[in-house]
């Protein structure tokens, strides 16, 4: 907090070094009043100079407009044109000659070649062009700024996002460049109905986030309670998506995701025709979609880009072993340890031979396994790309080798913890299969202390706790709590393209039809019948 006073001083400057004129603009509620800039040229050159003190990269380069009118640029090394500069506004206005026949402000405008010329009328409004890299122009006899569209920092190059690889589909992803990002959405979607609102959130980040919907498709009211959390956010600064995810969601306290992440913009495009709501927040290439529901969290790009049935058999797949994930120690816990009955004798004899040295019961020996493989699994993500999946492929080799000849667990142990940990690997989604790493180890202490009977109430109590959960308004178990047979058809299965003809519904109106009725493909749909 050792900022704040900083910026109230700042604030105390501007105030002091501009008066109240200002010309009119339209107000919004609740709106601060903003700093006007002064008429006289010098006072404006204080000013900022105060604000930017012990600031080496911002730049105050003076000089004469058309030979006679004291000017100053200012800008920020490194996120602006320094070319451009030289090249639009400082070469034009240093040769062009000032005449008496128009006014000063048209022959700047006149001369400057810049992409985008604003008119600036308040200081806090030029310190957020500046931030933003847009350079300042400020000049003698006029109580306005410009700013100039000379944006330029380095950016990475488009390729396709490491989480979200797909077989077949489009290979690029979002960067950490909002205008890359949103280039990328209009080139998909090329309708002007695709509308995307700016603001600001951060006191000291002022990072832009942006708001994307398609008009038509979402619903008005969802914008509205998407914009109303956004604004509502007063924090120091916002580093990555994740921030926002944390200060919009419903349930802050569940460990289910409540919002989608993605770097893909062929999935936010998809989402977007869906009628769901986008968030883009500048510095990372992970934009948010909302609503969703827990089953948006087990489907991939793939699906898509797929043949139905391919994608209907590694859906069902992944629901399958999603529940393995959850419940295979756990089983293997309450079955070895109350329900020996329920084990062929054949099968119960190789476990018993296996667990004669193990000096654990089942609990400790599945925990300690469960344990190590989450520090196995952290590390390879930690460690370099090149020695990353070495240490956890290997590690996990030889420890659950070690620990097997030294009597510590057993065989069949081993064979628990390495399926459970590849059943997780298979939800597309890396946040959810963390939420069901994280539910395995309560289940696991269930089945530990009353058998099938405490894997029985852990499942009641997730099943009750996703009831209860909204995103946005939308249920979380939605199409299947509220039960919605017309959405069925992209849930547990995937159906063909030509009939997912309707979009998911999620609150007030909506636009229920996203492709013509009977294309059903075959030998007699359109053409000439007689072929």
């Amino acid at each position: 907090m050792g900022g704040r006073p900083l910026i109230r001083n700042v604030n105390k400057l501007l105030r002091k070094a501009t008066n109240k004129k200002q010309p009119p603009q339209k107000k919004q509620a609740n709106a601060k009043p903003k700093e006007a800039l002064h008429k006289k040229f010098d006072q404006n050159v204080e000013t900022f100079q105060s604000i930017y003190n012990n600031c080496s990269d911002v730049v105050f380069h003076n000089f004469n407009m058309f030979g006679k009118v004291k000017a100053m640029i200012i800008y920020i090394e490194g996120l602006s044109d320094n070319v451009g500069i030289e090249e639009s506004v400082l070469t034009p206005l240093k040769k062009e000659t000032a005449t008496d026949v128009q006014p000063l402000s048209e022959l700047i405008e006149n001369a400057i070649s810049a992409p985008k010329v604003e008119k600036v009328y308040s200081i806090s409004d030029s310190i957020d062009s500046l931030s933003t890299g847009n350079p300042i122009l400020l000049y003698e006899g006029g109580n306005i700024a410009y700013s100039l569209g000379l944006a330029k920092w380095e950016k990475r190059a488009m390729e396709e996002p490491e989480a979200e690889t797909v077989i077949r589909g489009p290979r690029e992803g979002f960067t950490e460049s909002l205008q890359v990002g949103t280039s990328q959405l209009r080139r998909i979607i090329k309708s002007p109905a695709l509308k995307i609102q700016s603001m600001k959130i951060g006191e000291y980040t002022k990072t832009n986030v942006l708001v994307a919907y398609v008009e038509g498709l979402a619903d008005p009211t969802l914008v509205e309670e998407v914009q109303k959390r956004l604004n509502r956010i007063k924090v120091d600064g916002i580093l990555e998506s994740q921030y926002i995810e944390d200060l919009i969601e419903d349930g802050p306290y569940s460990p289910f995701p409540l919002t989608l992440s993605t770097e893909r913009p062929d999935v936010a495009s998809g989402a977007l025709l869906e009628g769901r709501v986008v968030i883009m927040t500048e510095g990372t290439p992970f934009a948010l979609i909302v609503p969703v529901s827990f089953f948006s969290f087990l489907q991939s790009p793939d699906d898509y880009y797929q043949r139905s049935m391919i994608g209907t058999f590694t859906r069902l797949l992944r629901y399958i072993f999603l529940v393995l994930s959850l419940l295979f120690p756990s089983f293997y816990v309450a079955v070895t340890t109350f329900h020996q009955e329920m084990i062929p004798d054949s099968l119960l004899l190789s476990i018993s031979a296996s667990r004669e040295s193990v000096p654990f019961p089942a609990l400790v020996e599945v925990i300690l396994m469960e344990v190590m493989f989450e520090a196995l699994r952290e590390a390879g993500i930690r460690l370099p790309k090149q020695i990353g999946s070495a240490v956890s492929i290997v590690g996990a080799l030889v420890i659950g080798q070690a620990a097997v000849q030294a009597g510590l667990v057993s065989a069949p142990m081993i064979i628990i913890v390495a399926s459970t940990g590849v059943a997780s690997f298979l939800i597309p989604r890396y946040n959810a299969g963390y939420s069901i790493r994280i539910l395995r180890f309560p289940i696991i202490f269930l089945a530990g202390s009353f058998g099938l009977l405490g894997i029985m109430m852990g499942i009641l109590a997730i099943v009750i706790h996703l009831c209860t959960l909204r995103s946005f308004g939308e249920p979380y178990l939605a199409p299947l709590a509220p039960l919605k047979k017309r959405e069925l058809k992209d849930v547990l299965w995937r159906a063909p393209h030509w009939k997912m003809d309707t979009r998911p519904h999620f609150t007030g109106q909506y636009d229920v039809y996203r492709q013509a009725p009977n294309q059903s493909p075959g030998p007699k749909k359109g053409g000439d019948p007689g072929t």
